[in-house]
């Protein structure tokens, strides 16, 4: 398998399990040069396979399967809605220390 096919096959994978694949992290996974990485992924854009956007809040470019931005982006906006419910429901509540006063 090529290393084009295996990048392919990686952000199929993700996108079926509802997740993007950052552009900046497919040299670190397949130990590739950003400038090969490029060329793969303009090349599996042009080839219709995968569809990209830039992320408004971090400027990355994510990439997915075609026709699942916004079902994965749905998805990242229930996940992050979980996460925030759930870290502010399990902050400890801060009880206020009575102050006693020796006379």
């Amino acid at each position: 398998m090529t290393t084009e096919q295996k990048i392919e096959q990686f952000i199929i994978r993700n996108s079926k399990n509802g997740y993007f694949t950052k552009v900046s992290t497919i040299p670190y996974k397949f130990e590739i040069s950003e400038d090969t990485t490029w060329n793969i992924v303009g090349g599996l854009l042009s080839s219709g396979t995968l569809e990209s956007f830039h992320d408004e809040v971090t400027g990355e470019m994510k990439l997915c399967e075609t026709g699942k931005i916004y079902s994965i982006m749905d998805l990242e906006k229930k996940r992050k809605r979980a996460k925030f419910h759930t870290t502010k429901n399990n902050k400890p509540i801060l009880k206020k220390k009575k102050i006693q006063k020796n006379i």
